[in-house]
């Protein structure tokens, strides 16, 4: 059950555990038991989150322009992962000359 924030307007804010369908209800409050509307005082959190999923909402939520650090992006790759090991690229050819070669990238372009 997730947890609302209510404000008595006697006693200040308070939070209670209610289940979903009765989010928009009043609640009375603890203290006085007067009538208190339901309010949004903090953003949500996600304590009860297991790490894992928490990371997830972290990432997508990452902003489009703040990309991740080398050191970010290396700790998020094995040792041998196939984006950024140091095997030579399938489209590079070198001839015994030491000539360059692109077979499937360009075939009309000339190399240097």
């Amino acid at each position: 059950m997730p947890v609302y924030e209510y404000l008595c307007d006697s006693c200040g804010p308070f939070t209670d555990m209610r289940p979903m369908a009765e989010y928009e209800d009043p609640q009375d409050c603890p203290t006085c038991a007067s009538v208190s509307p339901r309010v949004i005082l903090t953003a949500p959190q996600f304590s009860c989150m297991p790490a894992s999923q928490r990371k997830a909402h972290a990432t997508n939520e990452r902003s489009a322009n703040a990309p991740k650090t080398l050191d970010e992006y290396k700790s998020s790759h094995g040792a041998n992962c196939g984006c950024c090991s140091s095997k030579k690229s399938r489209l590079v050819t070198k001839t015994r000359s030491g000539a360059k070669g692109f077979p499937t990238a360009r075939p009309w372009m000339i190399s240097h």
